[in-house]
């Protein structure tokens, strides 16, 4: 029997990767389009971004804080790099995402995150 994540999402295979939900893959598929039709390039799955370095404390090691999105590629209307990440209402309501977007939106000001509902 395949579990669901904690949020009822149900893991999904698309081209032989593997995806959270059946959402995010489906977004894949448009992005894959997209980039077919010439309107993004360079699509990124799982871009990490440091929020906060690791550290030493009292001898111990801390472990740097880091932001998962789902895509990152570029858009070649604007140029600009674009971050999203697929969310349902309940998982955007989740305390610690908030804090990792406003941690993000602090350390990379030039950049945004583009919630994909």
């Amino acid at each position: 029997m395949q579990r669901n994540s904690k949020y009822n999402a149900k893991k999904t295979i698309f081209k032989g990767i593997k995806f959270d939900s059946q959402k995010e893959a489906q977004r894949y598929g448009e992005l894959l389009l997209m980039e077919k039709g010439k309107l993004i390039t360079n699509i990124k799955l799982q871009p990490k971004y440091e929020l906060q370095e690791k550290y030493r404390k009292n001898g111990k090691g801390i472990r740097a804080i880091c932001y998962i999105a789902d895509f990152e590629y570029l858009d070649l209307k604007t140029n600009k790099l674009v971050i999203e990440d697929v969310k349902s209402d309940y998982t955007r309501k989740n305390p610690l995402y908030k804090v990792k977007k406003k941690m993000f939106e602090y350390k990379y000001k030039e950049l945004e995150i583009k919630e994909i509902i």
